[in-house]
């Protein structure tokens, strides 16, 4: 084995004394290589612009945490209905385990965030500043000169502007567009909590990229670990042919060869530093990047490609690979139970909400006679225009029972909500039981409509004997 070649028993980016090993990826081609670019770029690009897009007059993804409301693609979720984000958490956990579970950590190579921003950003500008991994990392090792400080200043003043960059994107998410832009012409001191986020943030994403970079893959995210219980034998990972590969090296009279000549290119291309022919590691993100490589060198050689390539643990043993088996069954009814409870939620999400709750104080009050129960109803627009509702009672109740706070509509804004006072009161000698009732909320124009959940008009018990006046010495032993 030559040295410095990764093996299993240590983890690629520290060295035998235990200091970090920066790893310094070469560039490479190949058709995956230009497949994930273009896939980063329409990634980056929904990002960078989903805070534009206008949908129902607010942002395509706006989570509006200060008015408590969060649009997505023109749906419109109140405080109220965050429990809708459970499915969407939980759709996302399963879709990502059926994923797996077919292609392995596909996800981590092409679409996760992280990967894209550090492959695809990052290390292209380290690429142009620094050079390929073969110069980058004879840079690390010469001594500290003028050129090589100029270029250390002039590369992590860049890393510093993209994570800013990055940063005020990110926030925007959450404050809009046209907000952000208002913010960013004032002084920090005008808008502290922000400009601390974005302080934050760029700090946060400077060190990861510049300094952490894939030992947040490594250590911090948790989905590396669970590939093992995610995949299994049929698994379309990427892998190393070792009947075609083995024995290593170039071959001779004494000592044939297989396709393999150890060039180690598939290890100078690994943005985790692995050896991909030591089989699946924890730290493989399924890029590709050795798969294409591997068939570069293949191509020179005169070889068949395919030597490292997509493929399950089977079909690199000779066997077929199996797609439909219990765990993808499984995993598909999963997926259908989620559409349908997804499906079914969407549908109880309502244009108006209405709700009710008993103020606070004494549950009712007897003055002169007369027993008042008082209610606060909050009533929810989250349309995105203005609408207008009445107000009505529901339930059977005593024709003397009056209502103060119902008398007239009220108008609310688009997204808008209002605090409204009820005022219930019954002469006490038509109070024969505790009446029930629900509050119905009606838009005008639209005809929507809301009910509270039930109350209960509370009183004196009317069996109970009529009071009297009590003696002290009746309750003293």
């Amino acid at each position: 084995m030559k040295p410095g070649t990764p093996t299993l028993d240590s983890l690629s980016t520290i060295h035998a004394d235990g200091s970090r090993k920066f790893v310094h990826p070469s560039d490479v081609r190949g058709p995956f290589t230009s497949w994930r670019r273009v896939a980063a770029l329409v990634l980056l690009f929904i990002y960078i612009a989903l805070p534009w897009i206008p949908v129902n007059g607010f942002p395509a993804v706006f989570l509006d945490v200060q008015e408590r409301r969060f649009h997505f693609f023109g749906l419109t979720l109140a405080t109220q209905d965050l429990w809708i984000g459970f499915f969407l958490v939980t759709g996302l956990a399963f879709s990502l385990f059926y994923i797996t579970s077919l292609f392995g950590r596909i996800w981590c190579g092409w679409t996760c965030p992280y990967s894209l921003f550090m492959e695809q950003v990052y290390r292209r500008v380290e690429r142009w500043i620094d050079g390929d991994g073969a110069a980058r990392r004879q840079l690390e090792d010469a001594p500290w000169t003028a050129s090589k400080v100029a270029r250390r200043i002039f590369k992590h003043g860049i890393f510093i502007l993209i994570s800013a960059i990055i940063a005020h994107i990110f926030l925007s998410y959450f404050v809009s567009i046209k907000s952000l832009y208002e913010m960013m012409q004032h002084s920090p001191a005008h808008h502290a909590k922000a400009f601390g986020v974005v302080l934050f943030l760029t700090g946060a994403l400077y060190f990861s990229f510049s300094w952490f970079r894939e030992q947040f893959c490594i250590i911090l995210c948790p989905y590396g670990r669970l590939q093992s219980a995610l995949t299994d034998d049929n698994s379309v990972v990427i892998g190393y042919d070792k009947k075609r590969g083995e024995p290593r090296g170039k071959a001779t009279v004494e000592r044939p060869a297989g396709d393999c000549i150890d060039c180690r290119r598939c290890v100078q291309v690994c943005p985790t530093g692995i050896d991909i022919r030591n089989g699946l590691q924890l730290e493989c993100i399924g890029c590709a990047a050795c798969v294409d490589a591997c068939d570069e060198i293949m191509t020179k050689v005169k070889r068949p490609k395919g030597l490292v390539r997509y493929d399950s643990y089977t079909g690199l043993q000779g066997g077929k690979t199996r797609l439909i088996r219990p765990r993808t069954i499984f995993y598909t009814v999963i997926l259908f139970v989620w559409v349908a409870a997804f499906s079914m939620a969407i549908t109880r999400i309502a244009p108006l909400r209405a709700s009710v709750v008993r103020m606070g104080g004494a549950s009712f009050y007897v003055d002169n006679g007369i027993i008042r129960n008082q209610f606060q109803l909050r009533v929810i627009n989250k349309r995105n225009a203005e609408s207008t509702y009445k107000i009505e009672l529901v339930g059977k109740v005593p024709a003397s029972l009056e209502v103060v706070g119902m008398d007239q509509t009220i108008t609310l804004p688009a997204m808008g909500e209002d605090l409204k006072t009820l005022v219930l009161t019954l002469p006490k000698a038509d109070y024969k039981e505790r009446y029930r009732f629900t509050i119905k909320v009606t838009d005008i124009n639209r005809g929507d409509a809301s009910e509270t959940r039930v109350m209960e008009y509370l009183g004196p018990d009317p069996q109970a004997a009529p009071a009297s006046s009590l003696n002290a010495k009746d309750f003293i032993h």
